[in-house]
């Protein structure tokens, strides 16, 4: 799997995975659960993984929709 993107931002995780299960592109939230190591700050980032098959199309997927700055590079 390859890292699409890395953010603090709950809420921007959550609109891309609608965009990504909405288009059918496989992904995994990585390092959600460290929260409970951090104490639930918001320190850690998690990433969003996708499956390098799926990488192109899914990075496509965020720039079309105007989040092409939060993309990995």
């Amino acid at each position: 799997m390859r890292e699409l993107l890395r953010t603090n931002d709950l809420v921007l995780i959550s609109a891309v995975e609608a965009l990504l299960k909405a288009a059918r592109i496989p992904h995994y939230v990585a390092d959600g659960h460290m929260s409970a190591l951090e104490g639930s700050i918001g320190l850690l980032p998690r990433r969003l993984m996708v499956e390098e098959d799926y990488l192109r199309r899914a990075r496509d997927l965020l720039a079309e929709a105007g989040l092409g700055h939060v993309l990995a590079d």
